[in-house]
C-alpha cells in the first residue's frame, strides 16, 4: 500500500514574517497517515527546517546538475541541501523547464545528483497544451521519464517521487479532469512495470496542476494517484490542510 504524499511548492513567494506565520499554522494542522513536504524558496530553508523540527519534510525547489562542490556561482548543490536537512528536492519543473530552459538531459543530471546527496528527487513531468491537443500526451511524458531511466534505470525511481503536473494545469485554474489524470498515471505506473513490477507497484505518482481542497478528494481516489504536489494553495495552511484531509481518505 503506497501511503499518500502532500507536497507544498511555495516557488518564489514568502518574506521571513509570511514563512514563520504559514509554517505554524501547518504545525497546528493535525494530519495522520500523510506525509507532508513543504518546499520553500532557497532563502527559507534553514529557518523552516530548523522550525519543523521533523513533523513534516522540507525539500528544495532546485538543485544543481554537478555532483561536486565546485565553482559554479549562484547554484546550490545537492550536497549541500542535505547538509542543511532537506530530505527533497524537486527536479524537472515546468518552470524551471520552460523558463531556465532545462533539457531532459539536464533534469536527467540534478536527479541523479539528488540521489548522490541522499535526497529524494520529485520528477515533475508534463506536457503542454499544445501538445496534449495534438495528442502528443503520452509520447511527452514518457520521453521525459525515459531521459531518467536511460541514466539511472528503474533502481533510481525506485528511489523518487513522480509528479504528473500538466504544464496547462499550473497557475492557471485550470485542472485535469480525475479521469484524464489517472489516464496519465497509469500510463508511467505501466511503462515502469515493464521494467520491474515492483517498482511500479510502490513508487509513489502524485498529480499537480492547480490542486484546491474543492478537487482534491476526487483525484485522489482514482488508484494511482497517490497524493498532490499543490501550488498556490499550499501557501494557506486551512487549503492545504483539507487537501491533505482528502489524501487521509
Amino acid at each position: 500500500m503506497r501511503r499518500p504524499l502532500v507536497a507544498g511548492n511555495w516557488k518564489m513567494h514568502g518574506s521571513r514574517e509570511t514563512v514563520t506565520q504559514l509554517v505554524q499554522s501547518l504545525l497546528q494542522s493535525e494530519v495522520v497517515g500523510v506525509d507532508r513536504v513543504v518546499f520553500p524558496s532557497l532563502i527559507h530553508l534553514s529557518s523552516v527546517v530548523d522550525a519543523v523540527s521533523g513533523q513534516f519534510s522540507v525539500g528544495a525547489q532546485v538543485c544543481a546538475s554537478q555532483q561536486e562542490f565546485g565553482a559554479f556561482t549562484g547554484e546550490v548543490a545537492a550536497q549541500q541541501l542535505a547538509d542543511l536537512g532537506c530530505q527533497f528536492v524537486l527536479v524537472g519543473h515546468s518552470e524551471r523547464r520552460q523558463l531556465f530552459a532545462e533539457t531532459d538531459a539536464v533534469v536527467a543530471q540534478k536527479f541523479m545528483a539528488a540521489l548522490q546527496a541522499g535526497l529524494i528527487p520529485v520528477l515533475c513531468l508534463g506536457e503542454t497544451l499544445a501538445e496534449r491537443e495534438s495528442e502528443q500526451t503520452e509520447q511527452v511524458v514518457l520521453r521525459q521519464l525515459a531521459a531518467v531511466l536511460d541514466v539511472g534505470g528503474v533502481s533510481a525511481i525506485a528511489k523518487s517521487v513522480l509528479a504528473y503536473e500538466p504544464v496547462w494545469a499550473i497557475g492557471t485554474g485550470l485542472t485535469a479532469t480525475p479521469e484524464q489524470a489517472q489516464a496519465v498515471h497509469k500510463i508511467l505506473r505501466e511503462a515502469l512495470a515493464k521494467k520491474d513490477a515492483q517498482v511500479a507497484e510502490l513508487v509513489r505518482i502524485v498529480y499537480g496542476g492547480s490542486v484546491k481542497a474543492a478537487s482534491a478528494a476526487e483525484l485522489f481516489a482514482m488508484p494511482d494517484i497517490d497524493g498532490g504536489l499543490v501550488g498556490g494553495a499550499s501557501l494557506n495552511a486551512q487549503e492545504f490542510a483539507a487537501i491533505c484531509r482528502a489524501a487521509e481518505q
